[in-house]
């Protein structure tokens, strides 16, 4: 075949509820020339009998699955099944979506020198029943090759992307602080590029057992998380970014990360609140905010956090 193998790399856990739905949008693809990889996370539920009754079923299509010897948990494991690919291209797949049968042939078609690129998608319930929003409509949506843009948020999820399987040059081994889009789409824009589709080709389900909240719908089950630890966090996930050996742009990366440090032992944070608010085009470009709320969101970071500390004892 012309065309080049395109793996699609799925992670399986006690799916079998929605799990069917998606292996029919995924063998009904157009693209010819597709692998399908599969890795269980010992799931206990009837997924691992779908999964064998998919691949005694369709034997035109190279359709593998994996069970793990332990649980690995949703990073690792997509981790793992990345590594087992065989592909010149990944796709990321979810267990509880559905795809347009285009998917793989319109992402293909528009990758080009990209590292990476990925496409809008349309929220669904738990019964399949559209919820009249596309993540477009949540996040704006980047295409270009400026990694800063993912340091304090990330707009690219997993089931919506294709990448180069080059891309694990750059992207090293998964960490658990960081979701594995959100460290992928990272490491692609200094790798390279990526592009964003306009494209609504794939049928995003939200419910309860989702790894992914992306619309805040289990926000009353989340319970209160202070500023310290969310700060923490933060700087957790800046840290690993700065750590990255392919970063374009380390100086920037070390000044922000020094100066977020800096925050914690401060009443105030001038040098901190400026340089946000002097790229605030770029560090704030996913916020689907009005230009006055993003400057008042760069306005906290002119606080340090012993002032804070100061009015809650108050």
């Amino acid at each position: 075949m012309d065309q080049p193998l395109v793996s699609i790399a799925m992670c399986t856990y006690n799916g079998a509820v929605y799990l069917r739905e998606q292996l029919d949008s995924l063998v009904a693809q157009t693209y010819p020339n597709l692998e399908i990889v599969v890795a269980d996370d010992r799931s206990s539920d009837e997924t691992i009998d779908i999964l064998k009754e998919y691949t005694e079923r369709y034997k035109n299509i190279k359709f593998v699955f994996y069970i793990n010897e332990t649980n690995l948990g949703y990073i690792r494991n997509f981790e793992k099944v990345i590594g087992i690919c065989s592909g010149d291209y990944i796709a990321l797949c979810d267990q509880d979506d559905i795809w347009d049968k285009e998917k793989i042939n319109v992402l293909m078609k528009h990758i080009g020198d990209h590292m990476l690129i990925y496409h809008d998608s349309e929220f669904i319930d738990d019964e399949g029943r559209s919820l009249g929003k596309k993540v477009s409509d949540i996040r704006n949506c980047y295409s270009g090759n400026d990694p800063r843009v993912f340091l304090f948020e990330n707009c690219v999820s997993g089931h919506a992307l294709l990448f180069k399987a080059d891309l694990m040059k750059y992207a090293g081994n998964f960490k658990p602080e960081i979701v594995h889009d959100w460290w992928l789409a990272y490491a692609a824009t200094n790798a390279g590029s990526i592009c964003f589709l306009n494209d609504v080709l794939v049928k995003y389900r939200q419910h309860r057992e989702a790894s992914t909240d992306i619309l805040r719908q289990k926000k009353h089950l989340i319970k209160y998380q202070g500023s310290i630890e969310k700060l923490e966090k933060q700087l957790a996930i800046l840290r690993l970014f700065c750590s990255n050996p392919f970063n374009r742009f380390p100086e920037f990366n070390d000044q922000i990360l020094k100066k977020m440090e800096e925050r914690v032992d401060s009443y105030f944070c001038y040098s901190l609140g400026w340089l946000m608010f002097k790229n605030r085009k770029i560090l704030l470009f996913i916020q689907k905010k009005s230009a006055l709320s993003k400057f008042n969101f760069v306005l906290k970071y002119f606080w340090g956090y012993k002032l804070k500390r100061l009015f809650q004892k108050v």
